[in-house]
């Protein structure tokens, strides 16, 4: 499948390198593809740039967020929540209409320090948000609930685990799903229509927490039923 990967951060580098390694062609979106190629230095997490990354991956190409919209089949917004409308607005409503949207954004707010909180709960969602300014698009919000590797490698934290999909068309929800088994996720729950983002982006606030408390971003919730 041509997959579109809007996105150079830790989130966007661990979905591309996964999705290259099951064989799919993959193309990173960003904003200013020179200005991301000419940044030597580490961002302010640690994580090497993504010119590094790149030359790790060859098959992989970099562009303008439009031109990785364009020829994709299937979109994975994997920008910050602050990030998310502004990528898809660059990506263009025509080249993401009818398509899948994988929206992992959460809306975070630092501007308080940390620990951030949402911009937007309870009643609405950065997914619905997202769904509302892009309606040809068929916006799948999913993976949203747990750290980049483990999105990815989720058989590394030794048991089964949960994560959800949650979207207004079920094929679109059935092509991520399908997705996240290819991954490694054994335990997926289809929370309904987009109104699902709510609840699993106001997860965070607990996941934060238990970050603290456990000393680790290496963990994910599990659902017993």
């Amino acid at each position: 499948m041509n997959i579109a990967v809007l996105g150079t951060g830790m989130v966007g580098q661990a979905l591309a390198g996964r999705l290259l390694e099951l064989g799919h062609d993959v193309v990173v979106g960003t904003r200013d593809p020179e200005a991301t190629l000419a940044r030597t230095e580490p961002d302010g997490m640690g994580n090497p740039p993504f010119s590094a990354w790149l030359e790790a991956h060859p098959a992989a190409r970099l562009v303008a967020m439009a031109d990785a919209a364009a020829g994709a089949e299937l979109v994975v917004n994997a920008t910050s929540g602050e990030g998310a409308l502004p990528a898809l607005e660059q990506a263009g409503a025509d080249n993401l209409a009818g398509k899948v949207v994988l929206d992992i954004s959460n809306p975070l707010d630092f501007s308080q320090g940390f620990p951030p909180s949402l911009f937007v709960k309870d009643t609405d969602s950065l997914g619905e948000q997202l769904q509302r300014a892009f309606p040809q698009a068929r916006i799948v919000k999913s993976l949203n609930t747990l750290n980049a590797a483990l999105m990815v490698d989720p058989k590394s934290l030794g048991e089964e685990s949960t994560v959800f999909v949650a979207g207004n068309d079920q094929a679109a929800r059935d092509t991520v799903t399908e997705l996240l088994h290819a991954f490694g996720h054994t335990d997926v729950i289809d929370l309904g229509d987009i109104t699902g983002a709510r609840g699993t982006e106001m997860l965070l606030p607990v996941w934060l927490r238990l970050m603290q408390t456990l000393g680790t971003a290496s963990f994910n919730f599990r659902v017993v039923r």
